[in-house]
């Protein structure tokens, strides 16, 4: 999509088109993490959709921003090139709120868990 289409979008339309590009990003990981990332999209996606208007740009950003790492990641054939993620600051760690500590601590059990199955 040009440039100009996507600034002519709605919200929810802009909404709608990441969400589906991350979804469909997810068709290149291998099969346990993309089940896993794909569940906490959809869980994400649906917490956030009733989110004030600030929460809704940073959510969007940040959103854009892994949709970005993960095109990278995977090249242009979509076979993940070498390591999948990035680490997080410590600084953005501290500045979560304590229920996106839980969460986010929960998610790398569950992504630890995923990689520790492949190693077997």
């Amino acid at each position: 999509m040009s440039r100009i289409l996507i600034s002519q979008l709605t919200h929810p339309q802009r909404v709608r088109l990441l969400y589906k590009t991350i979804l469909r990003l997810h068709r290149g990981l291998p099969a346990e993490l993309r089940a896993l990332g794909d569940n906490y999209v959809r869980d994400e996606f649906r917490r956030h959709l009733k989110c004030n208007p600030m929460e809704a740009q940073l959510f969007m950003t940040e959103w854009a921003r892994y949709a970005s790492t993960i095109t990278q990641q995977l090249g242009i054939r979509g076979k993940p090139k070498g390591e999948l993620g990035e680490e997080i600051d410590p600084k953005t760690v501290e500045m979560l709120k304590d229920d996106q500590a839980v969460q986010l601590y929960e998610l790398m059990l569950a992504a630890k868990g995923v990689e520790d199955e492949q190693g077997k």
